[in-house]
């Protein structure tokens, strides 16, 4: 074991310094360890790989990608500001909470953090610096809220997490992620307060009852594709996966039929789009799946359990050094690998202190989302950076206080479950019987968890 962990993360680290893309790293390092093993790695890693890519429910990812794609380029974004003025455009700094709230809602509904911080920044930003607000302030808010539309649903990333941990309810997963996701946009919120008031940001005028209803009823077509979405899936309509293909017909209809803010001669391009980030997303699925093989014939997850636990007695402790160990691992690897790779690694100890499986999920997802925008690999920062027109070095600072926000939306999402799971129950997604029987912030150390196990 200890020969294929040793061979397994030097050739990866190797890779990765070298600057090989994330997804070939990830396969040339399970062929390696493979073939030092004996095994043909030819044979053992593309069926591995094949394997893992095969998979009803992944069927949702491309469908999700292009009806994201479509919504970035049809005017949604435009509509959903005007409505976000409407109702918070008042307070001190109000185009910083339209900001927040306009990024909350538009990824909400593509599932997409890029596209989000591309299509609301490409707006807010020039028009915060417009009326008086810092540069780096403005990207720094856009980067971070944009990140809350991988929590609240539809979510890419949820399904690739169900897909890594096994028979989890996607259902059940975007059902848990709405309240962190609006938790962690209520704290990004209560930061761009403390900013405006200390640099006295404006506000913008109050809006009557009638031009609020006015922007609802322009951007209610826009949102009533959550309703369509995540409706449809709690009501048994159809699946998570045929909700995608039900997104990107809606999607179509709304930005090429009644906006006409897509031309069909740009629909080509949008397909070959789509083609090229599912492409990117299979590759990782398929080469993590490798990977995550191999560490499992190799014993690394129980061996990586087996020292967490031996760390300390107390969940608390155990779970805040996995929240670190997550927190090191975003800041360089993408969020789609770091889930498939590190939750067969960390979801045994998850399990060893009475975690639900949901609630793990939402845990790693809500963590990995501040990797999106910390330096070097976040990816929402390059886009908001590229978009707001600065650099890295200058925003990093103004991000410090966000950064503050989001540690501590993620540790009140880790060691309050209730924020998670309360939601998929009463929606009837979870069964309240199998929340309870989760014992986490129940126990109190591993013998108690150890005398449970034994009882049972």
């Amino acid at each position: 074991m200890g020969t294929v962990a040793l061979i397994l993360v030097a050739v990866f680290v190797l890779l990765l310094v070298l600057d090989v893309p994330i997804a070939v790293a990830i396969a040339l390092a399970t062929f390696v360890t493979v073939m030092a093993e004996g095994p043909d790695p030819s044979i053992v890693v593309a069926a591995n790989m094949a394997n893992g890519v095969n998979s009803f429910a992944l069927l949702a990812i491309p469908f999700f990608i292009l009806s994201g794609h479509l919504m970035g380029k049809g005017g949604m974004a435009s509509r959903l500001i005007d409505f976000a003025a409407t109702l918070v455009g008042f307070l001190p700094g109000g185009l910083a909470y339209v900001n927040t709230l306009t990024c909350m809602l538009f990824g909400s509904i593509s599932g997409s953090a890029a596209a989000a911080v591309s299509s609301v920044g490409g707006f807010m930003i020039p028009e915060m610096n417009r009326k008086g607000y810092n540069r780096e302030f403005n990207v720094a808010v856009t980067t971070t809220a944009a990140t809350t539309g991988l929590l609240i649903p539809p979510s890419n990333i949820m399904i690739v997490y169900s897909v890594a941990a096994g028979s989890v309810s996607i259902a059940a997963m975007f059902m848990a992620g709405v309240i962190p996701g609006l938790l962690t946009g209520l704290f990004i919120m209560l930061v761009c307060g403390a900013f405006a008031i200390k640099n006295n940001y404006p506000r913008e005028p109050r809006s009557s009852f009638k031009q609020i209803l006015l922007s609802f009823k322009r951007a209610f077509l826009s949102l009533f594709l959550i309703l369509v979405v995540i409706g449809g899936i709690l009501i048994g309509i159809f699946t998570a996966t045929e909700a995608a293909a039900i997104a990107v017909v809606y999607a179509f209809l709304l930005s090429v039929v009644f906006y006409r803010e897509i031309k069909l001669k740009e629909i080509p391009d949008l397909l070959l789009q789509t083609g090229i980030t599912t492409a990117v997303v299979m590759l990782l699925i398929g080469a993590s799946s490798g990977m995550s093989w191999i560490m499992t014939m190799a014993n690394i997850p129980q061996t990586v359990s087996d020292a967490l636990l031996g760390l300390s007695d107390n969940p608390i402790v155990i779970l805040l050094t996995i929240n670190v160990l997550l927190l090191c691992v975003g800041t360089f690897m993408d969020m789609t690998p770091a889930v498939l790779i590190f939750t067969p690694i960390f979801w045994p100890v998850a399990d060893s202190l009475g975690m639900h499986q949901v609630h793990f999920g939402i845990m790693m997802i809500a963590n990995l989302c501040i990797g999106l925008c910390t330096p070097p690999v976040g990816t929402c920062l390059f886009i908001g950076c590229g978009v707001g027109k600065t650099s890295i070095a200058k925003v990093t600072k103004t991000m410090l206080p966000f950064f503050a926000a989001m540690i501590a939306a993620l540790m009140v999402i880790t060691y309050v479950p209730v924020v998670s799971l309360w939601l998929p129950v009463q929606t009837k997604q979870l069964k309240q019987a199998d929340v309870e029987a989760s014992t986490f912030m129940r126990s109190t150390s591993k013998s108690e968890l150890e005398s449970t196990d034994a009882a049972g």
